[in-house]
C-alpha cells in the first residue's frame, strides 16, 4: 500500500501593535478612543498592583507573591472580551484579569497576605478561587465548559495558565475532554517563557505552545502577548466562537516574566540580565502609550493623573485589607464542608 500524507496543519501568530507603537490598520480591531484609553488605565493599575504588592511583602505586610511584570496585556488585553456572564478560572498569575473585571482590590491584597477570605468572589462576579497548584484548573475549566453545554448556556470560559502548566497531565487531559466535546472553553497560556528555572525550549520540543491544540482537534493560535490590541482581539474571536458552539481554542500569549518567579526566586541565578534588558523594549505598557500618544490620547501630564490615580486606589485598597477584623479560627470548620462529622464536630468543639 503506498505511504500517504493524512493532513498538514498552519500555525498561525498575530501581531498588530509594534514596538514603536505603530499598528497595522487592517488588523485593528474595532475599539472607541474610550476603550483604548481604559485598557492603559487598567493596565497602568495593573502595574501599580503589582509594584506595591512587592513592596508590601518586602515589608512583612503580605506573603510570597508573583509578580506580573510584563504580562499586562496578556491579562487586561484577555478580560477586556470577556463578558459578565463568562466564566473565568486563573491560576496564580492573573492579578490583571482580576482587576479587568472589577474584583474588589483589596480581597486581591487579603488573598496574598494569607486570608481565603479574599477569594470570596462578589456576587454576579464569574471568577473561580486562585489556583496554586500548577495546571490542576484547567480540568475545573473544561468541567465548567461541559456543565455549560449541558445546561445550553450560551457562555464561554475561559482558563489562564503559564507554558509550564503545558507539561501537565491536567493540561492535555482537559485538552482532549475539550476538543472531543466540542466544549465553550478558551484556553489562555501565558507562555512568559519560563516554568520557574526551567526555559520553554526545554519544555517541550514543539516550535510553539499554540499546535499542542491540533492534536485535540481544536485552532490554536500564538499571539504577540505584549500587545494588548492582538490578545483582544483573538480573545473576544475565540469567546464568540465558543458561545456560538464552534468549540474550544488555545491561545499562547508569547510574552515574558521581566521579575522574579515569585518573591522567593532569585532569577539572576538562571538568567542572563541581557535577555531581560531585550525584552524591556517590547514592555506592553510603553508600546501602549506610544501608540496612544501617535493617537493625541497620551502625554506625559495625562500619564501622570493616571498614575497618581492608581496610586490612589491602591492605597486605599491596602487601607482597607490592614484595617479587617481577623478570620475566625472556627473558619477552618465552617467553611470546609456542608456538614461537619462527629470527628470534626468534636475536634471544633475541643478547640
Amino acid at each position: 500500500m503506498p505511504e500517504e500524507l493524512l493532513a498538514t496543519f498552519p500555525v498561525r501568530r498575530l501581531s498588530i501593535l509594534n514596538e514603536a507603537g505603530e499598528v497595522d490598520e487592517t488588523l485593528m480591531p474595532e475599539l472607541s478612543d474610550g476603550q483604548i484609553k481604559r485598557m492603559h488605565e487598567l493596565t497602568v493599575l495593573a502595574r501599580t498592583f503589582d509594584e506595591r504588592a512587592l513592596a508590601l511583602q518586602r515589608e512583612g505586610r503580605i506573603g510570597t507573591y508573583p509578580p506580573i511584570l510584563g504580562q499586562e496585556a496578556a491579562q487586561v488585553g484577555s478580560a477586556f472580551a470577556l463578558l459578565p456572564s463568562d466564566w473565568v478560572v486563573p491560576s496564580f498569575r492573573e492579578m490583571g484579569v482580576h482587576l479587568t473585571l472589577g474584583y474588589p482590590i483589596h480581597q486581591l491584597f487579603q488573598y496574598w497576605g494569607g486570608d481565603e477570605r479574599g477569594l470570596k468572589s462578589p456576587e454576579g462576579l464569574n471568577v473561580f478561587p486562585i489556583c496554586v497548584a500548577v495546571g490542576t484548573q484547567i480540568p475545573h475549566g473544561v468541567g465548567i465548559a461541559l456543565a455549560a453545554s449541558y445546561r445550553k448556556d450560551p457562555v464561554a470560559v475561559c482558563t489562564y495558565f503559564g507554558d509550564g502548566a503545558t507539561s501537565k497531565g491536567d493540561f492535555h487531559e482537559g485538552c482532549n475532554m475539550a476538543g472531543a466535546l466540542r466544549l465553550p472553553v478558551v484556553f489562555i497560556c501565558q507562555n512568559n517563557q519560563w516554568a520557574i528555572s526551567i526555559p520553554r525550549h526545554q519544555q517541550t520540543a514543539s516550535q510553539s505552545l499554540a499546535q499542542k491544540a491540533l492534536a485535540y482537534g481544536f485552532d490554536g493560535i500564538q499571539v504577540d502577548g505584549n500587545d494588548i490590541f492582538a490578545v483582544y482581539r483573538t480573545t473576544r474571536d475565540a469567546l464568540e466562537k465558543a458561545r456560538s458552539g464552534g468549540g474550544p481554542t488555545l491561545i499562547e500569549c508569547h510574552t515574558y516574566r521581566m521579575a522574579d518567579h515569585t518573591t522567593a526566586d532569585d532569577a539572576a541565578r538562571y538568567r542572563q540580565p541581557a535577555e531581560v534588558e531585550a525584552w524591556r523594549e517590547r514592555d506592553p505598557l510603553l508600546r501602549l502609550e506610544r501608540y496612544m500618544a501617535h493617537c493625541g490620547l497620551w502625554d506625559e501630564e495625562s500619564g501622570r493623573t493616571i498614575k497618581e490615580r492608581a496610586l490612589a486606589t491602591i492605597d486605599e485598597a491596602v487601607k482597607t485589607m490592614e484595617t479587617l477584623p481577623p478570620p475566625e479560627a472556627t473558619d477552618m470548620f465552617d467553611y470546609t464542608t456542608a456538614t461537619l462529622g462527629r470527628r470534626q464536630t468534636r475536634q471544633k468543639e475541643e478547640f
